[in-house]
């Protein structure tokens, strides 16, 4: 089972995916993990990789679609894999339907976890007053969640019609309690 998980920064998307990793064996796949270890493994592709990096530029498309198919042809994601982070636009959609189909996996679950951005910045707020400042990471803070924000309504829920159009995309309700949303998402996998 291969799955995408969408939603804005503090929608739940890590947490969501750590339980269909417990429940059903799959592997999540973080775009910065992944790259992490491309770079780490000294390959021709990571090397690559690290000179984008090293530059302080976007990772084109064509390197980061490479880094999923050799992560995903790992033996670790024979039961499935869940894609958070990735994609982030259409071109990214486009790149990884096609890769998915020339390896012949199908993309099961296009799941959106639906939230209100300003009550995102309203936990974000309760959160940072109720944690002292020595244990506060430094993007965890109102200013930077809108600016997060911003990014993701501009360049990456642009996707949401593309999965749309596709018949693919499901929405969950990112609102309610850690353990509904996951009921929600349960009942999305198992209706097939």
């Amino acid at each position: 089972m291969n799955i995408i998980l969408l939603g804005p920064p503090g929608a739940g998307k890590g947490t969501q995916a750590q339980v269909l990793v417990e429940e059903h064996g799959l592997v999540q796949l973080s775009t910065g993990d992944m790259l992490r270890a491309a770079v780490a493994s000294g390959s021709e592709l990571g090397q690559e990789a690290k000179a984008v990096m090293d530059a302080g530029k976007l990772m084109p498309d064509e390197i980061m679609v490479q880094i999923i198919s050799d992560r995903i042809s790992e033996p670790d994601c024979a039961n499935g894999f869940i894609l958070d982070g990735f994609p982030r636009t259409t071109a990214q959609a486009e790149a990884l339907d096609k890769m998915l189909e020339e390896k012949g996996l199908p993309l099961d679950h296009v799941i959106e976890i639906s939230v209100d951005d300003t009550i995102l910045i309203d936990r974000i707020n309760a959160r940072v007053a109720q944690t002292p400042e020595a244990e506060r990471r430094d993007d965890d803070n109102a200013e930077t969640l809108k600016h997060r924000l911003e990014v993701y309504h501009e360049q990456t829920a642009p996707i949401l019609p593309y999965y749309e159009g596709r018949g693919m995309l499901k929405k969950v309700d990112g609102m309610k309690s850690i353990e509904e949303v996951s009921k929600q998402i349960g009942a999305i996998i198992t209706a097939g």
